[in-house]
C-alpha cells in the first residue's frame, strides 16, 4: 500500500496547503486516536513542537482532533523532537506527537509520531492512520471526550536526561562553548545543558520570533557558527537544527565537522574505552573514507536508505547501537530511542575531554573524500528516473570513476528536489561529475 500523507518522516508541508491546514490536522489526530483506541481504551498523547508561528495552530486543531477522539492530550511546548521522544517514554504515554518541519523554513510545518518506547512508527501503523482518514469520523459523546493538560516542567525534565548521556567523571569546566539552536526548539534547552556541565557558554540563535527559525543559523547555516567561534575564541561550537535531532560541529580554528565525522568520533570514544563496537550503520551518502576507517579498526559498516528510520532499522538488524548520516542525524541507542543533536554533541565532547586531543586530532586518519550534491528543483509531474539522458550521463561517469567514487540520485523525501551525489578523490572530478548529470535533469 502506497501512502498518500507520510514521507519519510512525518507529513510536512507549507502551511496553509494541503495537508498543512488546521482541518486536516484535526482529522489526522482523529483517525490516530481511533487506531490507539483499538488497542488502548484510555489513551494518552505528548505533544510538543518547535518554534513556528504556525505552532499554535497546528496544537490547538491536534488537541481537538485527539480530544474528540476520547484522548488525553498532554502539552509539552516548544521541545526539541528527542525530548518529546524521551518524555513518550518516561511517562509512559501512548504516543508522542511533533509539530516540526525539522530544517525547513518557518513557512513550512509537519506532524511526526513517536511510539510509546520513544521510536518512530512503522510503515504499517502509517498505512492504518491513512485508512483510518478515509473513514467517516466517529466522535465520541461528551462524557468521554479526551482531556488536556500541561506539563510544566517538559524542558526541565529533558536537560537532566540529556546531562545523564554525559560521563560522570568527567566536567566541560574551562571549556568555552558556543551553542547555536536556530531559533529553534532547543533555544531555551541547549545552552543550559552545557552550562550546567560546566562549559563556560556563548548563545546564538537562541532568540526565537516564530518566523526565525533555521534562517542564516543552526546546523543547515554554519557559518554563524564558525564566524562565532572565531570572535569568541571558542574551544567548540555547537549547531542544531530546527527541532534539534541534527547536529554539526566546530573546532577552535573554525574548521567544520559534519555529521559522517562526528559518527566516526562517537565509535572512537568507545573503542578508546575498550568498549565492542561490532558494527555502525550509515548511509549511502555517508563518505567513503569514514567507511574505510573504520573497517581498518575492526568495525563492520553497512549502508541504509538516505533517511535516520532506515538507520535504526538497520542497527536494530543487527543489534547494533552506533549509525547515522553526514547531515547530522546521528544515533546512540545506548543513550536515546531516536537521532538527538545535543546528546551526539554530549558525545563528541566527552571524547575530546577524555582523550585530551581536538576533534582534528582524533580523525587524523579519517581523510574524507570530495563530495559534491547538487540539488535540482523539478517540475510538476516530471517523470525524472524515465529521463534517457540521464540515465547516459550516469552511466558515463561511473565508467570514468570505476572504483575511485561512486554516485548516487535520489528524490528528496520532504522537497520536489533530485539530489544528485558524487563522490570522488579528486574534487574537481567529482564537480565536474556532478555538473554534468545534473544538467540533464535541467533540460
Amino acid at each position: 500500500m502506497t501512502r498518500k500523507y507520510f514521507g519519510t518522516d512525518g507529513i510536512r508541508g507549507t502551511v496553509g496547503q494541503a495537508p498543512i491546514t488546521p482541518d486536516f490536522v484535526l482529522r489526522l489526530a482523529h483517525a490516530v486516536g481511533r487506531v490507539l483506541k483499538q488497542t488502548d481504551a484510555h489513551p494518552t498523547v505528548l505533544i510538543g513542537k518547535d518554534t513556528r508561528i504556525s505552532g499554535y495552530m497546528l496544537e490547538s486543531a491536534l488537541e481537538s482532533g485527539f480530544n474528540s477522539a476520547g484522548v488525553h492530550v498532554v502539552l509539552l511546548g516548544p521541545l526539541p523532537t528527542p525530548g518529546v521522544a524521551y518524555l513518550t517514554r518516561a511517562q509512559r504515554a501512548s504516543l508522542g506527537v511533533v509539530i516540526s518541519a525539522s530544517h525547513n523554513p518557518f513557512a513550512d510545518n509537519g506532524i511526526k509520531f513517536f511510539s510509546a518506547q520513544g521510536t518512530k512508527l512503522s510503515d504499517v501503523w502509517e498505512q492504518a492512520v491513512e485508512a483510518a482518514l478515509d473513514d467517516a469520523p466517529v466522535w465520541v459523546d461528551s462524557a468521554s471526550l479526551g482531556k488536556t493538560r500541561r506539563l510544566d516542567d517538559a524542558a526541565g525534565r529533558y536537560i537532566e536526561f540529556c546531562k545523564s548521556t554525559f560521563s560522570n567523571d568527567l566536567t566541560l569546566k574551562g571549556v568555552k562553548i558556543v551553542v547555536d539552536a536556530a531559533h529553534g526548539a532547543a533555544y531555551h534547552i541547549a545552552p543550559k545543558v552545557f552550562h550546567e556541565l560546566g562549559a563556560e557558554v556563548v548563545a546564538i540563535g537562541c532568540s526565537p520570533d516564530g518566523l526565525n527559525i533555521n534562517h542564516k543559523v543552526g546546523a543547515t547555516h554554519p557559518e554563524a557558527l564558525v564566524q562565532a567561534v572565531k570572535e569568541h575564541q571558542a574551544d567548540f561550537g555547537v549547531a542544531l537544527d530546527g527541532d534539534a535531532d541534527r547536529l554539526q560541529m566546530v573546532d577552535a580554528q573554525g574548521r567544520l565537522f559534519n555529521g559522517d565525522e562526528l559518527l566516526y568520533l562517537m565509535a572512537d570514544e568507545r573503542l578508546g574505552n575498550d568498549e565492542v563496537v561490532p558494527g555502525v550503520v550509515g548511509t549511502l551518502m555517508t563518505n567513503m573514507a569514514v567507511q574505510v576507517a573504520l573497517e581498518k579498526r575492526g568495525v563492520q559498516f553497512v549502508r541504509a536508505k538516505v533517511g535516520d528510520r532506515y538507520v535504526l532499522e538497520l542497527l536494530e538488524q543487527h543489534s547494533w547501537i552506533l549509525g547515522g548520516e553526514g547531515s547530522g542525524h546521528l544515533l546512540a541507542l545506548d543513550k536515546h530511542t531516536t537521532g538527538d543533536g545535543l546528546i551526539s554533541a554530549l558525545q563528541v565532547l566527552q571524547a575530546c575531554v577524555r582523550s585530551g586531543k581536538t576533534m582534528a586530532e582524533l580523525l587524523r586518519e579519517v581523510v574524507l573524500f570530495p563530495q559534491v550534491l547538487i540539488n535540482v528543483r523539478l517540475q510538476p509531474g516530471v517523470d525524472w528516473q524515465a529521463n534517457p539522458a540521464l540515465k547516459k550521463a550516469i552511466q558515463d561517469v561511473e565508467a570514468a570513476l570505476g572504483a575511485t567514487g561512486r554516485v548516487l540520485i535520489r528524490a528528496s523525501g520532504t522537497e520536489p528536489l533530485v539530489r544528485v551525489m558524487v563522490e570522488a578523490q579528486l574534487l574537481e572530478v567529482a564537480q565536474q561529475s556532478a555538473e554534468k548529470i545534473a544538467a540533464t535533469l535541467k533540460l
